[in-house]
């Protein structure tokens, strides 16, 4: 679930009724692959030949640059996911980041998941004593790419999601 009961104007697009730029949205967009790409290793390295994490990735930064329609990056962003179903770990967590990150240019509310399956490949990665830990750095480290325009925004978006969806923003 990534959604509230009542979704936030603020992660809405103008063009949808809300108060979201497309210069923000953008911004999200960039900062979801970024989060994704942190961890896309986890994956590569246990699926070399399995390209569509990395695809989607490239999808978000083609939607961002104009290149490609929402929809042929959503599209991006199913096929990553579907390479994370048969996977277990951190590959399966990094592959949904990177679906995630490509499925904002649909919904923005998305960041939120890339950012979170980034922090829990970071958490599945690591040993047992160290997985709270791990997953403390990784969003230590994804506050640190936040863009000043968007910072607000998604700390303010992680206070209200992460009780009731997230459960990983605890940095």
């Amino acid at each position: 679930m990534i959604f509230s009961p009542t979704r936030d104007p603020r992660l809405i697009t103008v063009r949808r009724g809300g108060t979201l730029s497309d210069t923000d949205h953008h911004l999200l967009a960039l900062w979801a692959a970024d989060c994704a790409q942190h961890v896309l290793y986890f994956f590569e390295q246990e699926q070399p030949n399995d390209d569509r994490p990395r695809r989607a990735i490239e999808g978000a930064h083609a939607w961002v640059r104009g290149e490609i329609t929402m929809m042929q990056a959503r599209a991006a962003g199913g096929h990553a996911m579907g390479a994370a179903r048969a996977l277990k770990g951190a590959a399966r967590e990094a592959a949904y980041a990177a679906g995630q990150a490509a499925a904002v240019a649909h919904v923005a509310a998305h960041e939120l998941g890339a950012a979170a399956y980034a922090i829990r490949a970071a958490r599945a990665a690591a040993s047992e004593y160290m997985r709270l830990e791990a997953g403390r750095r990784e969003c230590q480290w994804q506050h640190t790419q936040l863009p000043d325009e968007i910072r607000e925004l998604v700390l303010d978006d992680q206070r209200l999601r992460n009780a009731y969806c997230w459960f990983v923003f605890n940095c």
